[in-house]
């Protein structure tokens, strides 16, 4: 082959060899490719020409095998540790499928059950004095089966700890335990050369014995691909492949130097291979296919105590009782982590499927960790097709070939899946370009971009990250924490430094780049910072027309607007922009203290997942709840004329659920204030939503347009009062005939002096105490006296006393205490008020205490046997007699500044004064003569003295009061009349509906002195 002549440190970095076929066999050649350039030369002539021939990178082939690079970059791969639970020397470990539970048996003979979550230790016993060596899950039956050096296998149930059965399984020390998948079967190892098959439908009957190994067999596994095949490792230094059935085994690797402590079938499709580790500080990787080793790993200062191929991850795992526990990476075999926490030897390691947590067991505990992301490496592109990654295999589905009548919300799809091909990387990130025409492939340090319908190589290159710009032809990636590049129709256009590194990089309408600093945003084009912002996200998502963008961190996530015009005026006058860039460049639209794991924009609608699996959706400043999801679920895409939302979980299942596109083109369009639009998509939008549609515009302050769109009576009513349309409120009112709502309009229409509706809901609501305040404020004595009887009838006590009392019916207001059984707040009244009714409640004080305590009522003392115990009792009575006609005297409000309050008041002093006069004559009876009682009812209320004004006026005025302090009768029954008259003539159609005057309510006024008191 004909090549460059550089020397061999630039061919091992710029040259690689490649194997190229093309789409007829004689065009099939190996080529050397310059990595720079994209230029490939042949190794043989084209049998229609007679030059070697130079082709480009666009030469339209098939890649078979890509790149063999001298230099690999290495596994991304996060390790946190989940739990680290200190303990006697762990023997082995185990993950429940379902609950977060790790099993680990402990030399001392105890089992404990943790709770990785929660952090807490749920289960605890003893089996036996000796260690357990061996303990595993059977969550079909809610078990636990432990085998220990007591030769013992014993089931216990983890829920009750009850113990289900036990038995003497070996003649020696039980190493391992395996349980069938499928079968009821469980296969021992031991210390006695053999391994035995249990089933315990058969009364725990060993159905088979394998022997064949010469020494302690420590480990037996079942093979995921094959469940009637397991593989077993012995100290004679072999791993035996056994056939259940068979008493022989199938073939015997051997290899090691010394015993086999440990091993693990790969789990995934394209590798038949078994791992083991040994005595001899070596791992060994079998093709069992073959029979032959195809890789050993060196590393370990001690014995091999256990491995595991990781069945999710392209990772095998190492334990040794050097204390570490190192990664490797599955394809290359290269060490990507070695993991010490310090706690001594490892014993056991334990992998779930379908999880990327990891269980280590040392001399002084157990650790659990999680590796890399759960996350699927899932796209979807707008029309629905789906392409994810499944290990290292490329699969595709189209959601298209679904019909709509099948689907259903949160329902697993039952997609056709399509394998598009095996990827060259381990696949850590799948991701479409904005149209849909081509998706990018990222791990393992590397990048390959595909076509989405064939999967062809378009290109490819190293990159710790990958984004698309909104732009479909814009891509960039970031190379280490200081470069990062970008590229245009897959060509590299410019590459930079971001001034404070970069840790990561985000796509969209522009480039974000996190630092330490914060989050710096550049222009696709010319790089040239727009704005940096102190804020460390960790998700970042544009709208499709660039003018949001979310901004997410790890508790809370913010949503700010793009200023195009602002950007443009300061990219004009430099002087405006600063070393963090343009400062108007974005405005905060709103900051929620929420945590999203995925997210995407629909318009400006910003829909995620949150932290406690709720799907919901961001306008406008109001959060909607779409669903409540039961696991993780990772948002896929939006499908508009399917009205549908898809998402993905982690085993890579896809469920959708629907969100009406209508509702949303509306939203979008009030955010938009695009009120044309949004008119015309009201149409579209269903009855059942629109009331969503109304908490949304009330949100944004439009409530007079909310209270049009809303079809919740609920919701209208309150629209109404806070829009003070009374018409509209009383409809409802009606309507619903609910207690607070009439309350509520009640208040409305006091505010707006409305009266008359205000008194018919306060009746409607029998609203007592509103009733008062209204008939009181009024001055309309027969309303508030007829409101006393019905309150007293209705069993509102206060209400009945208030009004009584304000009336000056004191006799009645000492009924109501007495027959509400309030006889010592009774006497206390009396005594103050009506001194002449003293001696009768006293008597019915006596008698109720009597009931209780005879010492007590007999030492209440009664006016009438101790009246030297009774002071002023004599001139009370007087007073009570003398106020008696003033307490049926009615006063007009208008006399309010003239009548001095009760407090200035000494009502003693009055009679005694009235007496001295002549005005007033006692009779103990309590009974006068007409005269005197005509005279007593006629005296005037005393008056303020009022300082008299002078005023130059050769005319009275006309209702200037009597001489003494009085207002003629005629002035007194006009006044009264016209109050009466200002309640009855209120019409509830004068009142102010805010331009809604179509719709009138035509029901009369409802008079409570005539209708309510008749009930």
């Amino acid at each position: 082959m004909q090549k460059p002549s550089k020397s061999n440190l630039e061919l091992r970095t710029r040259y690689c060899l490649c194997l190229f076929r093309g789409h007829f066999p004689k065009y099939s050649r190996v080529v050397l490719v310059d990595v720079t350039s994209g230029n490939a030369w042949a190794d043989t002539k084209p049998r229609n020409s007679s030059k070697r021939t130079l082709f480009s990178r666009c030469w339209k082939t098939t890649l078979v095998c890509l790149l063999i690079r001298q230099t690999k970059m290495p596994l991304r791969l996060d390790i946190k540790r989940k739990l680290s639970a200190r303990s006697d020397r762990v023997k082995c470990v185990d993950l429940h499928p379902t609950e977060p539970w790790m099993l680990a048996s402990l030399y001392n003979g105890n089992v404990h059950i943790w709770n990785y979550e929660s952090q807490q230790l749920i289960k605890s016993f003893e089996v036996c004095d000796l260690p357990v060596r061996c303990a595993r899950f059977v969550p079909r039956k809610n078990w636990i089966i432990t085998g220990s050096d007591d030769m013992t296998i014993r089931a216990f149930n983890y829920n009750t700890l009850e113990r289900i059965h036990q038995f003497e399984a070996h003649s020696d020390y039980i190493r391992s335990l395996a349980v069938h998948p499928t079968q009821p079967f469980i296969l021992s190892s031991s210390d006695d050369m053999l391994i035995k098959l249990w089933d315990w439908e058969k009364k725990w009957t060993c159905t088979q014995v394998f022997e064949g190994h010469t020494h302690y067999v420590m480990q037996i596994i079942i093979n995921p691909k094959d469940n009637n095949t397991f593989a077993s490792g012995s100290l004679d230094r072999t791993v035996k492949v056994w056939q259940l059935g068979s008493p022989t085994p199938n073939f015997t690797l051997e290899g090691h130097e010394k015993g086999v402590n440990c091993l693990d079938y790969y789990s995934g499709g394209d590798k038949p291979y078994l791992i083991s580790g040994a005595d001899d500080r070596l791992i060994k990787i079998w093709d069992y296919q073959n029979k032959t080793c195809v890789q050993t790993l060196e590393g370990h200062a001690q014995n091999i105590s256990t491995v595991s191929f990781h069945p999710e991850l392209p990772i095998i795992m190492t334990g040794s009782e050097d204390g570490t526990v190192r990664i490797w990476h599955a394809n290359t075999y290269r060490l990507e982590s070695t993991l010490n926490y310090g706690l001594e030897r490892v014993w056991t390691i334990a992998c779930q499927k379908g999880s990327n947590n990891v269980a280590l067991g040392y001399d002084e505990g157990s650790i659990i960790i999680k590796l890399g992301r759960e996350e699927p490496a899932m796209s979807m592109d707008n029309s629905g097709k789906i392409i994810w990654a499944k290990h290292s295999e490329i699969q595709q589905a189209n959601i298209k070939a679904i019909s709509d009548t099948d689907i259903k919300d949160g329902e697993r799809l039952p997609l056709a899946v399509k394998d598009m091909g095996s990827c060259e990387i381990y696949p850590q990130n799948v991701a479409h370009n904005p149209n849909g025409r081509f998706v990018v492939v990222c791990g393992d340090g590397e990048y390959i971009i595909y076509t989405a319908m064939a999967l062809r190589n378009k290109s490819f290159g190293s990159a710790q990250e990958f984004v698309w710009s909104n732009d479909s032809s814009m891509y960039a990636t970031r190379e280490s924490t200081s470069m990062v590049k970008i590229f245009k129709n897959f060509k590299e256009q410019k590459s930079f430094k971001p001034d404070f590194g970069a840790e990561g990089i985000y796509g969209g309408n522009m480039l974000g780049v996190r630092s330490v600093s914060g989050l710096a945003f550049y222009d696709w084009d010319s790089t040239e910072l727009i704005r940096r912002i102190e804020i460390t996200p960790k998700f970042v998502s544009w709208s499709e027309n660039g003018e949001l963008v979310c901004i997410c961190t790890e508790d809370s996530f913010f949503i700010l607007k793009y200023n195009a015009e602002e950007v443009e005026k300061a990219k004009e006058h430099k002087e405006d922009i600063s070393e963090d860039g343009i400062e108007d460049a974005f405005e905060v639209v709103g900051e929620i203290e929420e945590t999203v794991k995925t997210g995407i924009w629909v318009g400006d609608c910003f829909i995620y997942t949150n932290s406690v699996n709720r799907l919901n959706y961001y306008v406008g400043g109001e959060i909607v709840t779409v669903a409540h999801l039961d696991r993780m679920m990772y948002l896929l895409g939006y499908i508009p004329k399917d009205n549908r939302l898809y998402l993905g979980d982690k085993e890579l299942n896809v469920v959708s659920y629907s969100l009406l596109l209508s509702v949303l083109e509306y939203q979008t369009s009030v955010m938009r204030r695009d009120f044309e639009t949004a008119d015309k998509v009201l149409p579209t939008v269903p009855r059942e939503h629109r009331t969503r549609v109304a908490h949304f515009l009330e949100k944004q302050g439009f409530k007079s347009q909310a209270l049009a769109v809303t079809y919740d009576s609920e919701h209208k009513f309150e629209l109404a009062v806070q829009l003070g349309d009374l018409k509209i409120a009383y409809q409802i009112a009606k309507e619903s005939e609910a207690e607070q709502k009439w309350k509520q309009l009640a208040e409305l229409a006091i505010s707006k002096c409305e009266f008359g509706l205000a008194q018919e809901c306060l009746h409607q609501a029998q609203d007592f105490g509103g009733l008062l305040l209204l008939a009181s404020s009024a001055g309309n004595n027969q309303m508030v006296a007829r409101l006393g009887e019905t309150a007293a009838n209705a069993g509102q006590n206060n209400v009945a006393f208030i009004s009584m009392f304000t009336l000056g019916k004191l006799e009645e207001c000492l009924e109501v205490l007495i027959r509400t059984e309030r006889i010592p707040e009774a006497a206390f009244f009396a005594r103050t008020y009506l001194p002449s009714q003293v001696s009768r409640v006293v008597g019915l004080w006596r008698e109720q205490l009597s009931k209780v305590n005879q010492k007590a009522a007999s030492s209440l003392a009664d006016p009438a046997e101790y009246e030297n115990l009774f002071p002023g009792l004599k001139d009370a009575l007087k007073t009570e007699q003398y106020l008696k006609p003033q307490r049926s005297q009615l006063l007009p409000a208008n006399s309010y500044p003239s009548v001095p309050p009760n407090t200035g008041r000494v009502p003693v002093d009055e009679m005694n004064q009235a007496e001295e006069r002549g005005a007033f004559h006692f009779s103990p009876n309590g009974v006068q003569d007409e005269d005197e009682e005509f005279e007593e009812a006629s005296a005037p209320v005393p008056q303020k003295p009022v300082e008299a004004k002078v005023e130059e006026s050769s005319e009275p005025q006309s209702d200037t009061p009597t001489q003494d302090g009085q207002i003629s009768s005629a002035d007194m029954a006009d006044i009264e009349q016209e109050l009466e008259l200002d309640l009855e003539n209120l019409n509830i159609d004068n009142i102010d509906t805010l331009e809604v005057d179509d719709k009138e309510i035509n029901e009369e006024d409802v008079n409570l002195d005539e209708e309510f008191l008749e009930d």
